[in-house]
């Protein structure tokens, strides 16, 4: 019925069924909002007293009875002649009020007395007389309380259950009122405050252990009491300067009196009281206390030093990181007491988030992340990435610092560190959890991990002044550097040399020279490092396949699939070539070479292998050689073969362009020339010949070899066809004699010799 009531009064859905993200209510809703809290408060005005005064015996069902007035429209009351009702409903709770000792009804009850009366509303006298009135009762039974028990603490009597009784259940309500109501004009604090300073010294006016507990608490809330009322007055732009020294001076009282009961009290509700005051102190006493149009309330800052952050430290770590003892406890109290937990270590971080505390002092809070994950996990994270958001390079040293603790932890007599151990397995587990929490943007995080490798490098290779010098052994933290190198992956590469670097220069290289098992940290992060970016190259495997070796030939032809592999070196190719044109131009050159070009307008019919051969043989008789020189004339006349010098065939073969336009240029003379040729055969045919015994190079030698013993084995009627066809064209040769000489006559390059032709071309 609550629930449905706070869904209908205020519009929200109910947990778990809303958007994830918070809508604007819309005009029609807001009106259906409005019109269902009316409803609402038109019925509970009337019957919620009776139901009160069924269940009054009932903590649970008065505890959520009492919320209901929360969600009423208050101004129902005097619009629809509801005083009555409302008169009712205060007597009820100043009943309940006086007869329960119950927290969460007594609490529910000083909260409805803080809404019925809020400032500005029609009913706001008539609840402020009933508040008023419950405030004097309840400090009234406080003071007798209190009187009772000092006149029997100083007459040496022992005060019964009744009258311990009286006095814990008054100081409850007082500070339970006192957080929703300013009981400052009933002067009060005074009272209590001695009564807590009693209880540190010990003395024997001491009121019992849950008594100091609400007497803290009151005068905590006193104390915000006052500064509200400074507040209040500065806002509407009065003075309050006795007010800020005397709020200054109690505040100092008892700020001191709360350190002394944290760091030396040794019972457990004071000091837990004593820490949860002295958190909420250092948030609302803060430097942001003096901003803006407060700056009168500077000298009511109050910050944490070391001291206090070590004091706070030591709390947490003695009664938040501890492990439960499942036999003592049943379920709901262990959930209780993990509850009690996670608020204690909520109230540490949240210094830290705010930035009222260093980040060094999360060391200890970090260090425990894998550990207690299940219980504080999701605190230590936000917590982590809060402190992240206010300085990345200081976080990323609060991680190395939370390292080289437990480090140092598991360094037991000095002894060396297991590193095959689950507690060293268990730095590195966190060590990875925090490189994760880093994220993906390398870039953003450089500094920030640049400084944290520095920091773990220093850490690892310290060597103690007292330690003896000896190179050969590894520095005792050593091992240290394998933890590191779960964050080495987040380094760019060329802060990855500069980490090497700083590596290098902390530990010579030639140090680990033993490569013992000590040494492997070492080795491992540096290998981490030099990963894809060592000045040296990294030895690689063999690939599967192999390279042919290459011989002579083949180096002339060069490697074409060079640029394909992936080991190949530009370098070693390029001085390669070189030496390979370098021995070309040592080898001596042949003077004449002989190229063989086919006609392109129609294929030569006879064979000239075997006029070929003849220049490779001595002419044995009168008509061989008659033979042979015929064969040469028509091969000359026909133009199918050109004799050229060594370098005009190599431009030919370079220049394909220059190359054809001589062939045509040659074309073109050989038929204006024709009879030229046939008159200075004879001539020809003797530098042939003489060509072919002394002048040829060994490589037109093994042409012409070639072409021999393919003319030898050639069958009697092809030479028979030879000779028919060679005399053909010399009966040919006398028909175009005459137009050779009238070519002459017309040209006028008669005078120039076949030999000097052959040479142009």
């Amino acid at each position: 019925m609550v629930c449905c009531i706070r869904q209908s009064a205020t519009g929200e859905p109910p947990v778990g069924r809303g958007p994830t993200r918070k809508q604007v209510p819309s005009v029609k809703e807001v009106k259906q909002v409005k019109e269902d809290r009316e409803r609402l408060t038109d019925h509970f005005v009337q019957t919620l007293p009776p139901l009160l005064e069924k269940y009054g015996v009932d903590s649970d069902k008065l505890t959520n009875l009492l919320t209901i007035p929360q969600h009423f429209d208050l101004e129902r009351y005097t619009s629809s002649r509801q005083e009555g009702n409302l008169d009712q409903l205060l007597k009820k709770i100043q009943k309940i009020v006086d007869r329960s000792t119950d927290n969460d009804v007594l609490d529910s009850c000083a909260k409805t007395l803080e809404i019925l009366c809020s400032e500005g509303t029609a009913i706001y006298t008539r609840c402020d007389v009933a508040r008023s009135t419950l405030i004097d009762t309840l400090v009234n039974k406080y003071k007798e309380a209190m009187d009772e028990w000092r006149s029997l603490i100083e007459g040496e009597e022992e005060p019964n259950e009744e009258e311990t009784f009286q006095v814990i259940t008054s100081l409850k309500k007082v500070s339970i009122f006192s957080a929703c109501h300013n009981l400052g004009q009933w002067g009060i604090w005074g009272s209590i405050f001695q009564d807590v300073n009693d209880a540190k010294e010990k003395t024997h006016k001491t009121l019992p252990e849950e008594a100091i507990k609400y007497c803290i608490s009151a005068c905590y809330y006193g104390i915000l009491w006052d500064l509200k009322n400074i507040e209040d007055r500065l806002e509407a732009g009065g003075t309050a300067d006795g007010e800020i020294n005397s709020l200054n001076d109690r505040l100092h009282q008892f700020i001191d009196l709360i350190k002394e009961i944290l760091q030396h009290t040794d019972v457990q509700s004071f000091r837990e009281e004593a820490y949860i005051t002295l958190c909420d102190l250092l948030v609302t006493f803060s430097s942001q206390l003096a901003q803006g149009t407060h700056a009168a309330l500077e000298q009511l800052v109050f910050d944490a030093d070391k001291s206090v952050c070590s004091m706070l430290n030591g709390f947490i770590q003695t009664y938040v990181f501890i492990d439960e003892d499942e036999e003592e406890l049943d379920e709901h109290s262990k959930i209780e007491e993990l509850h009690k937990r996670r608020n204690f270590l909520a109230s540490f971080c949240k210094l830290i988030v705010y930035n009222m505390m260093p980040i060094q002092v999360a060391g200890d809070v970090f260090k425990h992340y894998v550990k207690y994950y299940n219980d504080y996990g999701d605190i230590i994270k936000a917590t982590l990435g809060k402190a992240r958001e206010i300085n990345k390079v200081n976080c990323a040293r609060t991680m190395v610092s939370s390292l080289t603790v437990i480090f140092k932890e598991l360094q037991t007599d000095g002894q060396k560190v297991n590193r095959a151990a689950e507690e060293f397995t268990s730095v590195k587990e966190l060590a990875k959890r925090f490189a994760l929490s880093f994220g993906l943007d390398a870039v953003k995080n450089r500094e920030a991990i640049t400084a944290l490798h520095r920091e773990g490098i220093l850490f690892a290779v310290f060597q103690s002044p007292d330690a003896p010098e000896d190179p050969s052994n590894p520095p005792p933290n050593l091992a240290f550097l394998e933890i590191l190198s779960e964050f080495t992956n987040k380094l760019l590469k060329q802060d990855k040399r500069v980490v090497l670097s700083f590596l290098n220069k902390r530990i010579s290289a030639g140090m680990p020279s033993s490569r013992g098992e000590d040494w492997q940290p070492l080795l491992q992060y540096r290998n981490s490092l030099v990963h894809g970016e060592s000045d040296q190259p990294i030895v690689t495997s063999k690939r599967a396949y192999g390279r042919k070796k290459k011989d002579a030939a083949d180096d002339e032809e060069g490697d074409e699939n060079a640029n394909s592999d992936e080991e190949y070196n530009a370098g070693d190719f390029i001085a390669r070539v070189y030496q390979q044109k370098k021995r070309v131009q040592q080898t001596p050159a042949p003077k004449l070479d002989i190229r063989i070009v086919p006609a392109k307008k129609k294929p030569v019919e006879h064979n000239l292998s075997s006029p070929s051969a003849s220049l490779d043989s001595t002419p044995q008789s009168g008509n061989s050689t008659d033979e042979s020189n015929a064969s040469i004339s028509g091969r000359l006349r026909k133009r199918t073969a050109t004799v050229m010098s060594y370098e005009e065939l190599s431009d030919v073969d370079s220049d394909d362009d220059k190359g054809s336009s001589r062939r045509r240029k040659s074309r073109s003379r050989c038929q204006r020339k024709d009879g030229e040729v046939n008159n200075n055969s004879d001539a020809v045919n003797t530098s042939s010949g003489s060509a072919s015994g002394t002048s040829f190079s060994d490589k037109s030698e093994r042409i012409v070899a070639s072409s021999s013993s393919q003319a030898s084995s050639r069958s009697t009627s092809q030479d028979e066809g030879h000779k028919s066809e060679a005399s053909g064209q010399e009966s040919k040769e006398g028909e175009e004699q005459d137009d050779g000489v009238g070519a002459d006559n017309n040209g006028g390059d008669s005078g120039r010799s076949e030999e000097e032709e052959v040479e142009d071309e």
